[in-house]
């Protein structure tokens, strides 16, 4: 395909991928999802946050002074483990399948080209979930200020330099928390048949970060509470506008059926062909 073709297409491709998520909402069952949403955020955030409270005032200096010591070289399999869930990684795979799709899609044409970009809208749900719950986290992480397990020398949950936008001080929330469960709500919502899957990795991804003294108990909780609220209203703003899901009577919040794997590989070889 001649350049001349190629890059307008490609320019066409990104406007439309933008506008698509900046258009106006336009589905009719918005405002009941947005009910749905703001009721089970406030009730499942209300929750958590009693159990936050209760973690830091009751748990966290015990679990914490139970963890082997830092640095313990028997450990290395977890640091291994616990990267699966670092944002920097996670984000930039992302961001790469994006930018892959996005550069094959003007070889393609009528059904093959609309099958590759509706897997590209599914990658964006979950590029922009993960992406602004980190996002919010470094924001709080920086404000909050709270010391990471031993920080000072002694296991205090209630060591707080606020502002200091330290590494030291950067524990609550935790970042890989909040990465691993946005990133699991995420898959799930569109594959539900993975959600176990993906629960599984988000707990082991934060149960890494408490063996490994990065963390205190709440705050892989707070984490992963906005991680899961995060994606949860990205998903929203995908329904609103009729982007890779459909919301049902009542504000119920589903995936769109999306293309089967066998079309995808067959569109992919057909991408990537000579």
């Amino acid at each position: 395909m001649a350049a001349s073709g190629y890059l307008p297409q490609l320019g066409t491709i990104l406007y439309q991928a933008l506008a698509q998520l900046l258009r106006a909402p336009s589905h009719s069952r918005r405002a009941d999802a947005a009910r749905h949403w703001a009721k089970r955020s406030l009730a499942f955030g209300a929750i958590t946050a009693v159990v936050i409270i209760a973690l830091m005032f009751l748990f966290d200096a015990y679990e914490i002074g139970l963890m082997p010591p830092r640095g313990t070289a028997s450990l290395w399999p977890l640091r291994i483990v616990t990267d699966f869930g670092k944002s920097e990684y996670v984000l930039w795979t992302l961001f790469g399948l994006l930018i892959v799709i996005t550069l094959m899609a003007p070889r393609l044409r009528g059904l093959s080209r609309a099958i590759w970009l509706s897997v590209g809208t599914r990658v964006q749900y979950i590029f922009l979930s993960v992406w602004l719950a980190v996002l919010l986290g470094e924001l709080l992480k920086g404000t909050i200020g709270r010391g990471r397990p031993f920080v000072g020398g002694a296991a205090n949950a209630f060591n707080f330099s606020h502002f200091a936008w330290s590494e030291i001080y950067a524990s609550f929330p935790s970042g890989h928390a909040t990465t691993s469960f946005a990133l699991a709500f995420a898959v799930a919502a569109l594959w539900p048949k993975l959600r176990m899957l993906m629960i599984a990795y988000a707990v082991i991804i934060c149960s890494s970060r408490l063996v490994l003294l990065a963390h205190h108990p709440s705050d892989v909780v707070a984490g992963g509470l906005l991680g899961w609220i995060v994606a949860m209203a990205v998903r929203y703003w995908f329904a609103a506008r009729h982007l890779a899901f459909i919301i049902r009577p009542g504000g119920h919040i589903d995936p769109l059926p999306g293309p089967s794997v066998a079309h995808v590989k067959r569109v992919a070889r057909e991408a990537f062909a000579p």
